[in-house]
């Protein structure tokens, strides 16, 4: 009893690459399969027609008079199906969550490659709490900086390093120094964001942390509460180039230990286009130039 088989997708790409090789060895490495298993699909897809597609010599492999007809027909059917997917591709989008200041020009060449290679689009999506996001799954992948412990399922991809810098008011008198060591902060009022920072009171040990602590809940709390002098902040160096603020000054800050950034990521997601994005992050990452500007 013949099998009956359908006509599938592998069935028309794999006759398609026969035919413009004329080789079934060489369309065997374009579709990466082997050539044994390219051979049975041929034979299947013959078979399910009911006609001889290709002459087979010793030398080449030619098509048949049906053959060539029926493969203006594949490739009209295969150059659709991927104008089908392209435009699939263009209906999906990535959202990456970050709760200030994405790193540039990290961000820009990973969402540039991310696009490129899949199709699909990123959406920048601002909070206050980026993890908080992602477990909601109100965003997709989250930019995180700080060595905070994350919950299961989530994971973190680590990409770089940040140095910190020192900031304060104008009026304060540490404008005046210019020069800040990390072992020096206790003696200043530190101002912290709780929900997203970076630095707080657990950034020293018990001996070494700052007397006063004053609490904030997002960035721009906690930039309007150092410009009002209630106390000096650390942050992520990026932020000298990235913030403008009349009532701020930047103070370099000595030997203190660098920001962690990462893709946070949950481990049971879709799969497929968040990896796609991971390894874009990461290779932009290991370009260097984000840490050379940062």
């Amino acid at each position: 009893m013949t099998e009956v088989v359908d006509v599938e997708l592998r069935h028309l790409r794999a006759f398609a690459a026969v035919a413009r090789a004329h080789s079934f060895s060489g369309a065997a490495q374009e579709l990466l399969i082997t050539q044994p298993a390219l051979s049975r699909t041929i034979a299947q897809l013959e078979g399910a027609l009911s006609v001889r597609l290709l002459d087979r010599t010793s030398r080449q492999v030619e098509l048949t008079d049906a053959g060539a007809e029926f493969l203006v027909h594949v490739e009209r059917v295969l150059a659709t199906f991927e104008q089908a997917l392209e435009a699939a591709r263009r209906m999906v989008t990535l959202r990456l969550g970050f709760s200030w200041l994405l790193p540039d020009p990290w961000a820009q060449q990973t969402v540039d490659s991310f696009e490129a290679a899949t199709g699909a689009s990123v959406t920048l999506t601002r909070t206050d709490d980026p993890v908080q996001a992602l477990r909601q799954s109100a965003v997709d992948v989250a930019l995180v900086r700080g060595d905070m412990p994350l919950p299961r399922p989530i994971k973190v991809v680590h990409l770089y390093d940040e140095p910190r810098i020192a900031v304060c008011a104008r009026q304060c008198a540490l404008a005046e120094r210019g020069r800040l060591d990390w072992t020096e902060v206790q003696q200043w009022p530190l101002v912290v964001n709780t929900v997203s920072g970076t630095t707080g009171p657990g950034s020293w040990p018990a001996e070494q942390r700052p007397k006063r602590i004053v609490k904030t809940a997002n960035y721009d709390e906690w930039v309007e509460t150092v410009a009002a002098n209630r106390g000096i902040g650390i942050v992520p160096e990026v932020a000298r180039r990235r913030t403008r603020h009349p009532a701020l000054r930047f103070v370099t800050l000595t030997n203190a230990p660098p920001v962690t950034v990462g893709l946070a990521h949950l481990s049971n997601g879709p799969r497929t286009l968040i990896r796609r994005f991971l390894e874009a992050g990461v290779a932009a990452a290991h370009t260097g130039t984000t840490a050379t500007r940062e």
